[in-house]
């Protein structure tokens, strides 16, 4: 059965920083892409980077490119999202997913809060 689940979520100052962790099981990180994407009240869901985990290629959505860095720990089956800079605009429910296609989601978790706020 798969399964992600994020963490590392929280409430923190513009221009601040947070690493967001997706532990997944039921499946091998090794064969997967998996992309973090966020949703907001209010606004479109949007794809903010994910990491193609058959060549270590990464993407990333023009809102973060710089910002945001994508990583992989496939002995323990982790995905990272390093946020720093952080922006208000950046508030949203983040979620890991797999990928089945270009952006295009499999299975996710239940997504961990972000608040950037002073």
């Amino acid at each position: 059965q798969v399964q992600l689940v994020e963490s590392g979520g929280g409430l923190v100052q513009p221009g601040g920083s947070l690493r967001l962790s997706c532990e997944a099981s039921g499946f091998s990180m090794d064969y997967y892409g998996i992309a973090w994407f966020r949703e907001a009240p209010g606004k479109e869901r949007e794809g903010v980077s994910c990491i193609i985990n058959t060549d270590g290629l990464t993407y990333y959505a023009e809102s973060v490119k710089g910002r945001f860095t994508i990583s992989r720990d496939n002995a323990k089956n982790m995905v990272y999202l390093q946020m720093n800079s952080l922006k208000p605009e950046d508030t949203a429910v983040y979620y890991c997913a797999t990928l089945v296609g270009w952006w295009d989601y499999g299975d996710w978790g239940q997504g961990t809060q972000v608040t950037v706020s002073s």
